[in-house]
């Protein structure tokens, strides 16, 4: 069966005493559930987000890293220096990091790759953009964000792999694809990596809707047979929406 998550991706929100302000409310507000529930603080304040939520099951990630172990690159963060505060879950290209960061698909397989050399699991983010959508194109720029980053993996691998579907017009804009919309690409998403891989890899990858997730639509999305959850953002920001989305799981 594949497995249940509900993520935050709380971006460059919060500071540190917003950041466990927040982490204690939901570890106390928290419904009992089967579904895995993972935040991503910032990087400032991933350590003291671990030690925090010791006693809980929600659990850590980070919002990127870079692909290379240390070196002379300023400001970024690496696989060793995330799991020397254990944090082990780490998402990777999400739409801003590729349209504000111009991360492409080729550095984007190399940090994919370098996360799980170190046996991190990754959230990998993709998703069409509003004109690939109105040109019909949204199937095929999903397709070829898959296979540029994660067709050259073993199949071993797909087990440290959660999928996040993210389509780019639906994010931040207050718009959400239909749960049928959702529900069409995730299939599709399974087909091409059973026809790429295996059909069992394909049944048991995670793959989560991100996009404007609210409490008022998680329901109705989550119930899709091939949505397995959400990667949220501005709503998991606010415990008691982020709450109600668990519940909806």
């Amino acid at each position: 069966m594949r497995t249940k998550i509900v993520a935050g991706n709380w971006k460059m929100n919060k500071n540190l005493e917003e950041t466990e302000a927040l982490l204690g409310e939901l570890a106390a507000k928290l419904p009992d559930t089967s579904a895995e529930v993972i935040v991503a603080p910032t990087f400032v304040s991933l350590s003291s987000a671990v030690q925090q939520l010791s006693q809980s099951v929600i659990q850590v990630a980070a919002q990127n890293m870079h692909f290379a172990e240390n070196g002379a690159y300023t400001g970024e963060i690496s696989a060793d220096m995330l799991l020397a505060i254990d944090v082990d879950t780490v998402i990777i290209g999400h739409s801003e990091r590729r349209s504000l960061f111009g991360e492409n698909d080729e550095l984007l397989a190399k940090k994919v790759k370098s996360a799980l050399d170190k046996n991190m699991k990754v959230i990998f983010c993709f998703g069409e953009e509003l004109d690939d959508r109105k040109s019909d194109n949204h199937f095929k720029v999903v397709e070829t964000q898959l296979k540029n980053a994660l067709f050259d993996l073993t199949a071993s691998a797909w087990s440290q792999i959660v999928l996040a579907y993210e389509p780019v017009w639906a994010i931040g804009t207050g718009e959400t694809a239909s749960p049928e919309q959702a529900q069409e690409m995730h299939a599709l998403i399974r087909k091409t990596i059973a026809e790429a891989f295996n059909a069992e890899i394909a049944g048991n990858v995670t793959i989560l809707y991100g996009g404007s997730v609210k409490p008022n639509n998680a329901k109705e999305i989550f119930s899709k047979p091939d949505v397995d959850g959400g990667l949220i953002g501005g709503a998991s920001l606010k415990c008691d929406d982020f709450i109600e989305i668990v519940k909806a799981i």
